[in-house]
């Protein structure tokens, strides 16, 4: 058993000032119990809690450190950037640059502004798509999650073809009434939802789900989305704020050919720092003020350090040989050892892959959408997280949270995770 005295000592002390002792409700480990651990340092693919507990970290941030901890590279450039001044509110060089090392690696994205936050980019891109559009209603997926704006913090209502209700206390039902929330992987009950709006001014999704564990989207149900938007004159946005530069340089489009009128990005682009980005077809974001109408300012967006950050990462990427292959490789190694470990424990276990991004699901049937995610055995990934946590291996506190592989991890990192898993089996099964 760990000694994690300094973390409980710390998150007690946490509650007292910070509502649920966490300055955000994911790093909270209520669904799979115990006390969040407070981390120190990092170090390639490895964290240190403040007890000097060592774990092998699978999380990385949600996603953003592709090269790990600490890459020397990332840190060189963000200490040369501190050094000209941490923040000026007036452009650089360094955000254009960055945007034009995006804009060739995505089809159909001509124009491009930086934001602060992925919450902040899908927020503005909708403003953007109901302008141009002239329309209100938005349609989004059960399970795929877009920030916390209150148009989007929308649950399914009580049928597909209904307008959601919300998910939060404080959001009005005059503002949910303008979303519909289809299912995932499921062309019909989009259709469904546009026959009962008729309004519809875009529909987004996360085109490789990470929120709901990692669920792809069928390639066939993309591209019926597309010719669907372009049929009824609806904005497609898709919300790569996770799987932009992880999944693949191209995002979804490394898997499927598909355009989007509006793409968020987040997450890798900043490289561990605050950062992300809307962009999309030049007459839609030509609508941005100072151009046109539509309003969106940020005294930090496009901040000298995250765009130091997310430019040398995004070089990094380019000049990295075979990265995402073998990332893929090491991921489909992991998850594959996983259901191999499991099914000779009578444990039941699914899996996927996309790039360097890994999911599992404690069920019996493959997850297609939110619903089928819901069936899974959380109390098992409850007891599983635990027992991983106890052997030095750091997974994502909820069973709908995506993995990430980062470069620093090689094929002896995961069979030591293996290992461990074997062990965790074992004793869950005693």
């Amino acid at each position: 058993m760990r000694n994690i005295l300094h973390s409980i000592n710390s998150f007690n002390e946490a509650k007292q000032v910070i509502p649920g002792g966490v300055n955000s409700p994911v790093r909270a480990f209520k669904s799979v119990g115990g006390t969040p651990l407070f981390i120190q340092r990092g170090e390639g693919y490895k964290i240190f809690d403040i007890d000097e507990n060592e774990y092998i970290d699978f999380v990385q941030s949600w996603g953003p450190l592709i090269f790990g901890h600490c890459d020397k590279d990332i840190e060189s450039c963000v200490l040369s950037a501190l050094q000209c001044g941490l923040s000026f509110g007036a452009p650089t060089a360094r955000e254009t640059a960055l945007i034009k090392e995006i804009l060739p690696c995505y089809h159909g994205i001509e124009k491009m502004r930086l934001v602060n936050s992925g919450t902040e980019a899908t927020m503005s891109a909708i403003r953007l798509a109901r302008a141009f559009s002239k329309k209100d209603d938005i349609i989004k997926f059960d399970g795929c999650y877009h920030g916390h704006s209150d148009a989007l913090l929308v649950s399914a209502g009580s049928g597909c073809a209904t307008f959601g209700t919300p998910s939060s206390p404080g959001i009005p039902n005059d503002i949910s009434k303008h979303t519909l929330v289809a299912r995932y992987n499921d062309i019909d009950s989009v259709r469904e939802c546009m026959q009962a709006s008729g309004n519809v001014a875009c529909i987004i999704i996360e085109p490789i789900a990470g929120n709901m564990g990692l669920v792809p989207a069928d390639k066939e149900f993309l591209l019926s989305l597309r010719e669907l938007c372009d049929k009824h004159h609806i904005v497609l946005i898709l919300d790569e704020v996770m799987s932009g530069f992880r999944a693949g340089l191209n995002g979804v489009q490394s898997f499927v050919e598909i355009e989007a009128d509006l793409a968020t990005f987040g997450k890798v682009i900043g490289g561990g720092m605050p950062l992300a980005a809307f962009g999309g077809k030049q007459e839609i974001m030509d609508m941005l003020s100072p151009e046109g109408g539509v309003y969106q300012a940020g005294t930090l967006s496009g901040n000298p350090i995250a765009t130091a950050a997310g430019l040398v990462t995004l070089c990094k990427i380019k000049n990295t040989p075979n990265l995402y292959t073998r990332l893929e490789q090491l991921a489909h190694f992991l998850v594959n050892g996983l259901q191999s470990i499991a099914h000779r424990h009578n444990i039941a276990l699914q899996t996927s892959v996309r790039g360097s991004m890994f999911g599992f699901f404690f069920n019996q049937n493959q997850v297609k959408n939110f619903d089928d995610a819901k069936k899974s055995d959380t109390q098992l990934f409850a007891r599983f997280h635990q027992e991983m946590l106890r052997r030095g291996v750091y997974f994502a506190c909820s069973q709908f949270e995506t993995g990430f592989i980062c470069t620093p991890m090689d094929k002896g990192v995961i069979e030591r995770v293996l290992e461990c898993a074997d062990e965790s089996f074992a004793a869950i099964k005693k």
